[in-house]
């Protein structure tokens, strides 16, 4: 029997997975493990999402944790390496763009063990992001890239990647929200509230700057002087704000609270007014939701979502914040992009199937 290991490491890659390793579950005679870095190891970034996705417990949870670039994924390659070698898999799958991604990368190619990178080929162009060198590095290495939008070919061919190698199949988070979109539901405290904005921020280039950080909380504000906000609160952001002794005053409009669960998050985001967030997974779901999406970065490695109308880039002018969000208005014609179907994830096993049983 053949053996596929799926590696995942932080929030965003769960979501990615669980349909994966679904449409993989209905094709006979593949075995399936999954590995857990441990990149997000607290409760509410990890434990949480797996029941809700309905993922298994991990095989295996390396407990990396946070620390430097170089150190976590130094950790991650040490721990790993011994691991595959062990388990000698046929095929592993690695998704997005973060530490444990490129991590991966390096190690199956190191040991010449074939891998997958689902959510290939975005850029943002930026390589002041670490995210942006993880792409880059993983998508050199790996024998199977699937891409989510026809941006994102056109990236992999200009870096030299054999055409042969590239497989346009959609987006597999849009999988995930497809299948729970129906019951997802806004916490109870939050039923009665009406045209709210919901924030997300995590980004160093927004939060790690103290000054940066604090203009943004002000401008916050200032909106929920008109508009009542719920922003989840990162532990990223929350460790930054304890670390420097910042003591955020916030109001009745104003409800700073601990991070989500899926359901509980998309829930808040499908009933939102608008949406204020620095991640690029939100981008795409808001896309999909027909949600105004207003994103705190200076480019994006999703361009298909400002390319079609429904995000916004503020920038770095935390100023305009407060202008753009009182002049938006709901999106009207949504559009989505090709293959944004929620059937993206059954694309991939098909692929898969073919490509062991080669």
């Amino acid at each position: 029997m053949k053996t596929i290991v799926h590696i995942v490491g932080a929030r965003p890659n769960f979501m990615k997975a669980a349909p994966v390793w679904k449409e993989i579950q209905n094709l006979s005679k593949l075995r399936q493990i999954l590995i857990h870095t441990g990149q997000h190891y607290d409760n509410y970034m990890s434990d949480i999402f797996f029941k809700e996705l309905d993922l298994p417990e991990p095989d295996f949870n390396l407990g990396i944790g946070s620390n430097t670039h170089a150190r976590q994924t130094a950790s991650i390659m040490v721990k790993l390496e011994e691991l595959l070698i062990n388990i000698n898999p046929d095929l592993v799958i690695v998704y997005g763009d973060i530490n444990s991604t490129m991590a991966s990368a390096i190690v199956c190619s190191k040991i010449s063990i074939p891998f997958a990178h689902v959510e290939a080929g975005l850029r943002s162009f930026d390589r002041r992001m670490p995210e942006e060198i993880n792409r880059i590095i993983t998508d050199q290495l790996a024998d199977l890239l699937f891409t989510p939008s026809k941006d994102a070919d056109m990236n992999l061919l200009k870096e030299g990647i054999d055409i042969d190698n590239i497989h346009f199949v959609g987006n597999v988070m849009i999988d995930t929200l497809i299948k729970l979109n129906p019951i997802a539901r806004s916490p109870k405290k939050f039923n009665n509230l009406m045209d709210y904005i919901l924030v997300t921020l995590h980004r160093p280039s927004n939060v790690d700057d103290i000054a940066n950080l604090r203009s943004i909380l002000d401008n916050l504000l200032e909106i929920s002087k008109s508009s009542p906000i719920i922003f989840p609160i990162h532990p990223r952001t929350k460790k930054v704000l304890s670390d420097n002794n910042i003591i955020f005053n916030t109001n009745e409009n104003f409800q700073l609270i601990e991070p989500l669960g899926y359901l509980d998050f998309l829930g808040l985001m499908k009933n939102a007014k608008a949406v204020i967030t620095d991640s690029g997974g939100i981008q795409e779901e808001t896309t999909w939701l027909g949600i105004p999406c207003f994103t705190i970065r200076e480019n994006t490695e999703r361009p298909i979502t400002v390319l079609i109308g429904t995000n916004q880039l503020i920038g770095l002018d935390y100023g305009k914040i407060p202008l753009v969000i009182k002049n938006s208005s709901k999106i009207s014609n949504r559009k989505i992009p090709d293959l944004w179907d929620g059937r993206a994830s059954y694309r991939i096993a098909e692929i898969i199937s073919s490509f062991l049983a080669d």
